[in-house]
């Protein structure tokens, strides 16, 4: 079993500080432009996705979602959205040498190379884009609307807790992120890319269809026979999932998430930065008002063109949209499988957490 502590605080700095921090005033959000479609290649054109038996579109497989390219565009590219092969050569040299690196001293338990890291995450996307988002044009999240008294508290409180944590005080175990604790982790939609364990296997049955993460492995089921959403009372760690087709693309709409299944939760915990302050730290969505639509589309015979599109009109001043191609892994000539993803450590290990933060406080009182 993997050490799991450094990568749960890893995968979560990588995946939340992406979070546009510049807060800006704005009455809400404007709809947003449609997303560039991933074009294709030329030998693909004239494929035609297969159907189930029942005559819905055939998304059943096991795919990865790993790659090197960033969420959102870095500076350095400005309004460049496609990378030349030179360009895109050299980022995959650099993330391989990233990942290949040797161990760093201020990590005792030793960092995590190329044994540990999916071999994906080496790669850029197959298009070269320089960002995953691709609403806005630039590539990078939406500018932050201000935020309510309420919220700028709450904001305050989850930085203080996971600053303890951090120091090796927690108060409380529930101070520790729910990827620390093995509650969820990357499995809560929407997939991002991740360090490892980035496979993911879609189930399809009449009315249903299901996707199975590795990492945490849980399972998403997703009725597509018209029903309607659950009252706004019941909240839900991956949310309340409803899928249509639209022609060969499967369209899910989600909402009534839990506070802490929203984008950007407990993003503020992952700073180690002695001097970062409050106004650094990323803001978290607002479940109320909180929406994600996703949209997979088979598009070749071995990829899975994955698509969201976040929405809060109390977080962001516009929606934001990203596109990831998952890669199909099983069906290539090999036999290929999801193993169980075990994750108990912090879970059996509140206690010591919490025995060491006393002892911590006591020695600095003498």
């Amino acid at each position: 079993m993997r050490p799991r502590f450094l990568t749960s605080l890893g995968v979560g700095a990588v995946a939340m500080a992406v979070v546009t921090l510049m807060s800006v005033p704005a009455a809400g959000q404007t709809a947003a432009a449609p997303a560039k479609a991933a074009k294709p290649a030329a030998a693909t054109k004239s494929w035609t996705p297969p159907k189930t038996s029942w005559g819905d579109p055939d998304l059943r497989g096991i795919y990865n979602n790993a790659t090197s390219t960033p969420l959102q565009r870095p500076s350095k590219f400005g309004e460049k959205d496609v990378l030349t092969d030179a360009e895109a050569e050299g980022i995959e040299e650099e993330a391989r040498a990233n990942i290949d690196a040797a161990p760093r001293p201020d990590y005792p338990t030793g960092n995590y190379n190329d044994f540990w890291f999916d071999p994906r995450r080496r790669e850029l996307t197959a298009d070269k884009r320089t960002s995953l988002i691709v609403d806005p044009p630039d590539g990078r999240i939406p500018a932050l609307l201000p935020l309510s008294p309420e919220r700028e508290k709450a904001r305050t409180a989850a930085f203080e807790a996971n600053r303890r944590f951090l120091d090796g005080k927690p108060s409380v175990w529930t101070e520790a992120d729910t990827a620390l604790r093995c509650v969820t982790r990357t499995d809560r939609p929407p997939y991002m890319p991740a360090g490892y364990n980035s496979n993911f296997q879609i189930f399809q049955g009449p009315g249903y269809v299901a996707i199975s993460t590795e990492m945490i492995h849980s399972t998403r089921i997703i009725p597509v026979d018209g029903r309607p959403h659950l009252g706004q009372n019941i909240k839900n760690w991956l949310g309340d999932a409803r899928g249509r087709w639209e022609g060969n693309t499967l369209v899910v709409d989600t909402t009534n998430f839990r506070q802490e299944a929203v984008y950007g939760y407990a993003a503020a915990g992952y700073s180690t930065n002695a001097s970062a302050t409050v106004a650094a730290t990323p803001v978290a969505a607002n479940p109320a008002t909180y929406h994600l639509t996703e949209r997979f589309t088979r598009v070749a015979p071995n990829v899975v063109q994955y698509e969201f599109t976040i929405s809060d009109p109390q977080t962001w001043v516009r929606p934001w949209t990203a596109m990831i191609p998952w890669n199909r892994m099983d069906g290539r000539g090999a036999e290929y499988q999801v193993y169980e993803y075990a994750c108990h450590e912090d879970n059996y290990d509140a206690v010591h957490l919490l025995a060491g933060g006393r002892a911590r406080e006591k020695a600095e009182k003498r």
